[in-house]
């Protein structure tokens, strides 16, 4: 047989590994219908992932008490409406804004219902289920009203309905002209899935690491000798007690079966869980997971956290004035610009690339 190099031929793969390609997505809109609904047909999923996984709900959680957990400033006035605010009975306003921060996280849209006195004077704001309000716009895609549907039989049949200002709307991440916010969660799910898959797989292998697989070898093939021993040798283990057999390498042997996880894998870990808390805005110093981040990259991440809790503070704040007419101002996270200064003084022959000037927001080059 001739082995000429020149008959060298090369694959063709075009058609074997597919592209990877974006799911085409189209923006809920309004339809060129006198009317269009919209309802969170994904919130029970939602809620389930929330109140599931553990990574997630601490990330909204901590988001939401840096948002609105500090609590707030208001005239005299603005706070006694607000202190009287009860929600389902027990609440204060604290606990309606923390609620609503939280739920608009996770299901894209956070509804209260507006109670109001005789005198037209807010009374009370009460939380409502997000998966069963359905918000109708018309043709301009203006919201026209709010309806409830029946909880419990999960029909159409509405239950109740508001007028637009007769309900307290927040919407996360509204874009383009859709007609409901954005869950968090909805961009983080296959984050999520592949997080939950290699925490099972590891718990496996550090249990096999604690409980080694033994694989025994038995010199015979009688069921009833077979059953007696697997019977008596898995109650010694399990107790953690000596077991003593015959000294006939012909009737017993062993292996131990030992499983080593690959360094990949706990770097597959690792990037999973950067990615995760890259996906919902939250730096992993703010949980107390800062990984090897110098305090240098630390503090700079911490400045650009503060950055987006303030704009996130700034839309609670301008939603309650333009839908409750009461002003507040949320009181922002404790800041280190000033700190920042003062290091950038300290290492004047050791500059970090930025100027005192650029730690404020909308100042710089």
């Amino acid at each position: 047989m001739e082995k000429n190099i020149t008959s060298a031929t090369s694959s063709d793969l075009t058609e074997k590994i597919d592209d990877w390609e974006v799911t085409a997505l189209a923006v809920d809109s309004p339809t060129d219908q006198k009317e269009t609904e919209w309802l969170n047909t994904k919130w029970n999923t939602y809620w389930g992932y929330f109140n599931t996984v553990p990574d997630l709900k601490s990330a909204i959680l901590m988001k939401a008490i840096w948002n609105v957990g500090k609590g707030y400033e208001a005239d005299a006035r603005t706070k006694v409406i607000l202190n009287n605010l009860q929600g389902w009975g027990k609440d204060t306003f604290d606990d309606i804004i923390f609620n609503m921060e939280v739920i608009k996280r996770i299901g894209g849209d956070a509804f209260a219902e507006i109670m109001r006195g005789d005198n037209g004077n807010i009374i009370n704001l009460k939380p409502l289920d997000p998966g069963t309000i359905k918000i109708v716009v018309n043709r301009a895609g203006r919201i026209i009203r709010y309806e409830q549907i029946n909880k419990i039989a999960k029909k159409d049949a509405i239950v109740q309905k508001w007028e637009p200002h007769e309900i307290f709307h927040l919407s996360n991440n509204r874009l383009a002209d859709q007609i409901h916010g954005i869950s968090d969660i909805e961009s983080l799910e296959p984050v999520i899935k592949a997080e939950e898959e290699n925490f099972e797989d590891m718990k496996i292998l550090a249990h096999r690491q604690a409980r080694p697989l033994i694989m025994f070898k038995l010199g015979t093939d009688n069921t009833t000798k077979i059953s007696g021993f697997i019977d008596k040798m898995d109650r010694a283990l399990n107790k953690g007690e000596n077991i003593y057999v015959p000294d006939d390498e012909n009737a017993v042997k062993w292996e131990v079966i030992q499983v080593n996880p690959s360094q990949i894998v706990m770097q597959w870990r690792a990037d999973i869980r950067n990615k995760f808390y890259r996906t919902i805005g939250l730096p992993q110093i703010v949980p107390g997971g800062g990984g090897q981040s110098t305090e240098s990259e630390s503090k700079v991440i911490y400045l650009a956290f503060e950055q987006i809790v303030e704009k996130d503070q700034r839309f609670i704040e301008k939603q309650i004035w333009n839908q409750l007419a009461l002003k507040i101002n949320f009181l922002p996270p404790t800041s280190i610009s000033e700190s920042l200064q003062k290091d950038e003084a300290k290492d004047a022959g050791q500059q970090t690339g930025f100027q005192p000037n650029e730690t404020q927001a909308g100042v710089g080059r």
